[in-house]
């Protein structure tokens, strides 16, 4: 039976571990070929091994997503490699945690580098690849933090929220190219950070009492990169158990 991706190219960020690795599987399980990149280089390679011993067509680069080179030479890889590109999955992100009053200047300028100028350098990079193609789909991960406040976030919110309105202008400007831009904004996920409690976090607050697990994200990414939402874009997708309904 056919895949949802069958023939299409993608390229994951972050996806060495978590969600980036989960978003890997899912997309070649549906036929992409998937190019994932990261800079923690040993977990990576073995992500993708395993998961070309699984059948798989799973690759893994160095990326850093602050670098433009980086982006430059993994973007060009794809494109020799595969013959073009169909799928971008800005996935890779830091956060910390400080109150308004103690966050530093360095630690703003960190998680920015990743959470906003990664996204921004991604899409400079892929939209002519895309263009070429004759169109695509551009995935940005956000949160529900991009939509609402919390407490200790500061830096974090304010780089997911840069994320949902820099998702709308990308879509607006690239419309005519076929090109879809659209961001998916999760709450909890179920990680092997936070595995150890189950119950806390933002659980209390989440009406279905619980977090999502990472295939409950990848299931939406999947939908946004395929044809089934040939007509979504500049929108963001909010999967947080009505986290955000209260």
């Amino acid at each position: 039976m056919a895949g949802r991706l069958d023939g299409k190219v993608a390229v994951i960020t972050g996806g060495a571990r978590g969600q980036g690795a989960a978003h890997a599987r899912r997309l070649a399980e549906e036929g992409a070929r998937v190019i994932t990149g990261d800079v923690l280089d040993a977990e990576g390679e073995a992500t993708a091994a395993g998961l070309r011993a699984d059948g798989l067509a799973v690759d893994y680069r160095h990326l850093d997503v602050t670098s433009p080179q980086d982006w430059e030479r993994t973007i060009g890889t794809t494109v020799e490699r595969f013959g073009g590109l169909d799928v971008l999955v800005n996935n890779a992100g830091i956060v910390h945690v400080n109150p308004l009053l103690q966050e530093t200047l360095e630690d703003w300028n960190a998680l920015l580098a990743v959470n906003v100028t990664g996204v921004l350098l991604g899409m400079q990079a892929a939209i002519p690849a895309l263009r070429a193609r004759g169109g695509g789909s551009i995935v940005n991960i956000s949160s529900v933090f991009g939509l609402a406040g919390a407490s200790g976030y500061i830096a974090y919110c304010a780089s997911k929220a840069a994320v949902v309105t820099m998702t709308k202008t990308a879509a607006l400007e690239h419309a005519g190219d076929n090109i879809r831009v659209n961001a998916v904004c999760p709450g909890g996920v179920r990680t092997a950070m936070n595995e150890q409690e189950e119950g806390g976090g933002v659980v209390p607050l989440t009406p279905m009492g619980r977090r999502a697990d990472v295939s409950e994200i990848t299931g939406t990414v999947l939908f946004l990169a395929g044809d089934d939402s040939t007509f979504v874009t500049g929108t963001e997708i909010v999967v947080d158990g009505g986290y955000l309904a209260r």
